[in-house]
């Protein structure tokens, strides 16, 4: 292969099907066939021109599922081609800085964001850091993978920092793309799990995935049905409305924890007193490092965990982006190079 086609994003809003020389990978990187990518709500940082750092054109995605076709120099051993790989929101540590040596891998701060600072998935071929690396288990296909990568692994992650223990309560804020993932793996760690969603559509669907109560927003107050249940331990919010977020903390039990994956664009309004009253904590959560979302993956697995997919061919990226972005998606889009 000569060339390889891509759908990149040639200035903020235009997305276009190209053809691109196939590259070389560098030192410390791998070169990947692509077998499916997921599409994600935060491809629009780039899609959409709303992240300030990212240079176009520009291939986005970020839940990219591949073999590798050829490896540069200073690519670790465990590493080969034809291995089916995965590569996440973050491209790789670097190793060096500060964060790396202290084992802090997620918040390195020389780390390429895939599909933003440097070129995604949504293309036949791609270049990928060997640091930034995912093995992918045989038995899970690589368009169920593909959406493990990001909404998998920051659930996962999420749940097992919240501190909970069998048995306790958790709330799960927004049954989408994350939420649904969130839902599926609470249950099967041995939680009590309450879903608040809007509207009485989803409440069949948040029971599927394992929810042993539902709350519509538009019914009935969630924080009087938390409270009902004795209050929450953890509360994950998957959601970017940061107004309908902080009215769910006043649900949490004494020293419960109010955790964050769904990052909205204006600020968290919670009242000092009652955190200090409670002793609740509020945290952020942010994916996960490769080795972790092995561990996500292998979880899965075992407990039969899986994203609810649709799938299109890489030409229609742009269809199955919009569709996406307007929430007609139950619950997340990959799309596959072999359609």
């Amino acid at each position: 292969m000569n060339t390889f086609k891509a759908m990149q994003i040639t200035e903020p809003g235009r997305m276009e099907l190209v053809e691109r020389p196939v590259p070389v990978p560098g030192y410390g990187e791998v070169l990947l066939k692509v077998e499916a990518c997921g599409i994600c709500g935060a491809d629009s940082g780039a899609v959409e021109g709303l992240e300030k750092n990212t240079t176009y054109p520009r291939i986005p995605g970020h839940e990219v599922v591949g073999r590798i076709l050829s490896l540069g120099q200073g690519v670790p051993s465990y590493l080969s081609e034809g291995q089916r790989v995965g590569v996440g929101r973050l491209g790789g540590y670097c190793g060096e800085c500060e964060q790396c040596r202290q084992g802090q891998f997620v918040l390195c701060t020389d780390q390429p964001v895939t599909g933003s600072s440097c070129d995604g998935g949504y293309a036949e071929i791609m270049l990928a850091r060997a640091t930034g690396l995912v093995l992918i288990p045989d038995d899970l296909l690589s368009a169920e993978a593909a959406p493990l990568l990001c909404a998998g692994i920051a659930t996962f992650n999420a749940l097992t920092k919240s501190g909970a223990r069998p048995g306790d309560t958790v709330v799960i804020q927004g049954i989408g793309g994350l939420g649904h993932l969130a839902i599926q793996y609470a249950q099967k760690m041995g939680y009590k799990v309450i879903a608040v969603g809007r509207g009485s559509d989803i409440r069949q669907d948040a029971l599927n995935l394992g929810a042993h109560q539902y709350i519509d927003t538009l019914q009935s107050d969630p924080v009087a049905e938390i409270k009902k249940a004795g209050g929450a331990q953890v509360i994950l919010t998957t959601i970017t409305n940061s107004e309908a977020a902080s009215g769910l903390v006043k649900a949490l039990a004494p020293q419960g924890k109010f955790m964050v994956v769904g990052a909205g664009s204006s600020p968290l309004l919670i009242m000092p007193g009652a955190m200090v009253g409670n002793e609740l904590r509020l945290e952020g959560s942010l994916t996960g490092t490769p080795y972790e979302t092995e561990r996500a993956l292998k979880f899965s697995l075992l407990t039969s965990v899986r994203a609810q997919i649709e799938t299109a061919p890489l030409a229609e990226a742009e269809s199955a982006y919009q569709r996406m972005r307007s929430g007609d998606v139950k619950f997340r889009m990959v799309l596959r190079m072999d359609l």
